[in-house]
Formats: C-alpha cells, structure tokens, sequence
C-alpha cells in the first residue's frame, strides 16, 4: 500500500438549492434540534439528493482523493438522522441540551425508550455512492458517546447503559453496511475529546461493541468540533490520553485532528498498531494551508508510525464551507501527500 492516502472525513458542503439551516439557542447554527430542512417539495427530495451526493463525490473525486464518503448529502445532521430513524428516541419535544463539556447548550431530542434498530437506514445511500464512483469508500455512523452527549436522556438509569444500548443497535446498522460491501465505516466521536475520563470508563468499551463482528475496516474519528465564528473551540489536553486509550480499541484507523488544535505528531507514539488518518488541514475557510506545509505535516508524523499507516484527511467535514473552498482544502490535501511521498523516496 502506498503512504499517504487521501480520505475525507465524511461531511461535504450542502447545496443552497436543497437545504437550509437554522439557528439554535445561542444563535449558531443548530446541528441538533431541529437541525435544518430540506429546500425542495416530498416527492422531489430524493431525486434532488441524488444530484447532491453525485455532487459531493465529484468534487472529491475532482481533487483526487482515494477514499470516498457521500458527503453525507441525504441527512439534516450526522448524529440526528440516525437517531431519528431508531426506535427510542422522541424530536417532538425539545429539551435544552448542554454538549461537548459546556461548549454549547442546544434544543436536542430524548431518548424516551428503549433503543432499537427496526430497519436499514443508510443501506440504500451506500448503494448508490458504490454505484458512482470506482474507488474505496467510507461510510459514517455516530458514535455511543457523542450520541448520548447530543441527546437528553429520559429512559436510562445511567449514561453508559444508553450508550451500550445505541452501541448494540449501530452494530445491526454496521453490519447491513458490511454485508453489502462497505470498505470502510468510521464511527464518530468528537466528544471523546472533551471527555477522557468517560472515554476510560466505558468509551472504548462502548465502541468495541459498535465494530463487534465487522469484517470491513473500521475507524473512529475524535476531533475538537467544527470551528464557528464566535463561538470557542476550546483545545484541552486529553489527546495523549485518548489516543493510548484507543490504542487498546478494536477500531482498526484513529481519524484524528491534527492541524487546526497544531497538535504535536509525536503523539502518535501512543498508537503504534493503529492507521491513523491524520487530520493536516483545517476545516475552516478563514485558513488555507499550503501543500509543501502539508507535506512537512506529513513526513513529522512519519517519523512516529509507519507512512504506510498515515492516511492524510482534513481535521473534520467539510459541511461548513462552500464547494469552491473545499475543493481547494482537498486538493492541497492531495498535493501535500504526493509530495510527502516524494520526499520520503515513494
């Protein structure tokens, strides 16, 4: 395998045409609660999606990445059109949620029930992503953590108990996308970075249970949230912990921001079995590196782990930004590697 493969996140830009944001209570926008809406009527939704999605994959394939997602085209919210689509959980009633550690407090939905997978949920959409493009692709679920910190909880005795449930019921999820042919699903944690202590307590635990029976890659991906003007993005100092944690995972890839928290690549000592997707650029518009940084980025981390096990990936998705900047994130992204590769006798 050459080093240095080039993989997004998951999340893509979203085309104005099809959906609309909206705010949340502290006047950001709302990734949880009502999340946003669709542009266009019922009967015209998934064929407009379709156009999205093929969008999102051109625009990757464009820049010349060799690992594909879907953009994440066809859902409101990463974590909510999951949860919305399991039995347990009640949007009709929305309570104030404080996430991530205190960064924000947001309208978010209840668990009320028990958590229970009824019916594929996002087997049709990698179907027609493998029906479009040639190359590997990935495919993104949210993780046992991040779910229950983005969810007000009215049914379980205890947080981890909630999170071993959606963990069980992801796990059915998974493995529908396995069975059909998924190279790749990556589990999303962000808040893993705000919590390390949960992490130990039962994080990785829970997460073990997400990838139970999988015989597709796997991965996980922690980062410190998307970056949103005016609101802090506080960097604390768990990721040394988190990554020897993950360490001890069964995930096989750690998707791991690097460069917008200008973390130092020697932390990657802590997970020597693991492929690490190493974020090298931002997912922030007001930056935009230069590929020969992006290389150096490169070639520090290989000096810690083996360069056939660093995949080069942006810190997070891309959903905040337009096409025309994402496009040119992942096409520096996709130089910065070749020229890694280059400088290293690949």
């Amino acid at each position: 395998m050459k080093p240095f493969l080039t993989s997004g996140i998951g999340s893509m830009p979203r085309r104005p045409w099809l959906f609309e944001n909206r705010t949340g209570l502290d006047g950001k926008h709302d990734h949880y609660g009502k999340g946003g809406k669709w542009s266009v009527p019922e009967d015209k939704l998934k064929s407009a999606q379709d156009d999205a999605t093929r969008i999102a994959i051109r625009i990757q394939e464009k820049a010349g990445l060799d690992i594909i997602s879907d953009g994440e085209q066809r859902r409101t919210n990463y974590v909510t059109h999951l949860t919305r689509n399991m039995g347990g959980f009640d949007y009709t009633n929305l309570q104030p949620k404080e996430m991530r550690g205190g960064r924000r407090t947001l309208l978010a939905g209840s668990c009320t029930q028990p958590i229970e997978h009824r019916q594929a949920i996002i087997v049709d959409d990698l179907a027609f992503l493998k029906s479009e493009t040639d190359k590997p692709v990935k495919m993104t679920l949210p993780g046992p953590m991040t779910v229950v910190d983005s969810t007000n909880n009215d049914f379980y005795s205890t947080e981890e108990e909630m999170a071993f449930s959606w963990a069980k019921a992801i796990n059915k999820e998974a493995k529908l996308l396995d069975d059909l042919g998924v190279d790749i699903i990556q589990f999303d944690e962000p808040a893993f970075s705000r919590y390390p202590d949960k992490v130990e307590k039962w994080g990785i635990k829970a997460l073990d249970q997400c990838v139970s029976g999988l015989k597709c890659s796997t991965a996980v991906h922690v980062c410190y949230g998307y970056p949103q003007p005016g609101l802090l993005r506080p960097v604390n100092d768990s990721y040394e912990t988190i990554i020897g944690l993950l360490e001890q995972s069964q995930v096989d890839q750690l998707a791991l921001e690097f460069e917008g928290a200008n973390l130092d690549p020697q932390l990657l000592k802590n997970c020597p079995s693991k492929t690490v997707i190493f974020g090298c650029v931002f997912n922030s518009d007001e930056v935009m590196e230069k590929p020969n940084s992006v290389a150096k980025r490169l070639c520090e981390a290989a000096e810690f782990i083996d360069p056939t096990k660093i995949q080069a990936a942006p810190d997070c998705g891309l959903v905040m930004m337009n096409d025309q900047t994402a496009l040119q994130k992942l096409s520096i992204l996709v130089e910065g590697a070749n020229i890694a590769r280059k400088n290293l006798g690949f």
